[in-house]
């Protein structure tokens, strides 16, 4: 799993690419951990490149929404793949996750 940092109207995006499995989890979890231990509010995950994602992935994104609602912040997942759509369409995380088509209307 390849994880790139940048900034995109004040708000820290994560570009993530490749699978994100149980393999990986951990060191994305981690990587979101030191972004928001900085203090930033708000948090968006560009979801363009990920291959596939394993329950261990999905927790990582449930979880991380999950801290960053119970401090009155936000995380947006950008850009979807087909393929991670479905799954969050089968898990219904399309229903509670704040879903964008793009960077930029998720850092708006």
């Amino acid at each position: 799993m390849e994880i790139t940092e940048s900034v995109a109207n004040g708000t820290p995006v994560l570009a993530l690419r490749g699978r994100l499995d149980g393999v990986a989890a951990p060191a994305v979890d981690q990587k979101i951990a030191t972004v928001l231990a900085s203090g930033a509010p708000r948090l968006v995950l560009d979801c363009s490149g990920i291959e596939y994602a394993s329950s261990a992935g999905l927790r990582v994104f449930l979880a991380t929404a999950k801290r960053l609602t119970t401090t009155g912040g936000r995380c947006g997942f950008a850009k979807l793949t087909p393929a991670l759509r479905e799954i969050f369409d089968i898990s219904g995380f399309i229903d509670v996750l704040e879903i964008h088509d793009t960077v930029e209307s998720a850092t708006s």
